[in-house]
């Protein structure tokens, strides 16, 4: 991987992933067989993972009056790794305007090539305690 690749992945990321919910990535910096991995979600290939990336799309429109994909810090912690820090809130389209909110991170790996071959979101809280928030009345 040469240096210069990580600075410009870096401002793709950061372009891309704060309206992940309205438009689609960019898919040129990711290998084929990209590892995903999030608390409810494994799966490998870039097919699958532009399947994720679809749904989120299709539920944040279907189940959402506003969703959003708040990035505070893109950055390189080694040669090989970028994290990317964010909150994900919204207001979920129920009558009681159930919010959602939470905090996560994302780790991107990178191979020889320059492309990320693993990207592992963490959350800031359990599923089952995201979904909780589905119920209750406008709060996080």
């Amino acid at each position: 991987m040469t240096k210069s690749a990580v600075p410009g992945m870096i401002d793709i990321l950061k372009a891309d992933l704060p309206t992940l919910f309205a438009e689609d990535i960019s898919y040129d910096i990711y290998s084929e067989d990209i590892l995903f991995r999030d608390p409810v979600n494994k799966f490998k290939g870039k097919f699958n993972y532009r399947i994720i990336f679809w749904t989120l799309r299709f539920h944040g429109q279907l189940f959402f009056t506003e969703i959003a994909f708040d990035l505070h810090d893109v950055s390189q912690t080694d040669e090989n790794t970028i994290l990317a820090n964010w909150t994900v809130q919204g207001v979920l389209r129920v009558p009681w305007k159930a919010r959602i909110f939470f905090n996560g991170y994302s780790t991107y790996k990178l191979n020889d090539e320059g492309l990320i071959y693993e990207h592992i979101d963490t959350w800031d809280r359990e599923p089952g305690e995201i979904l909780k928030q589905f119920f209750m009345r406008g709060v996080y």
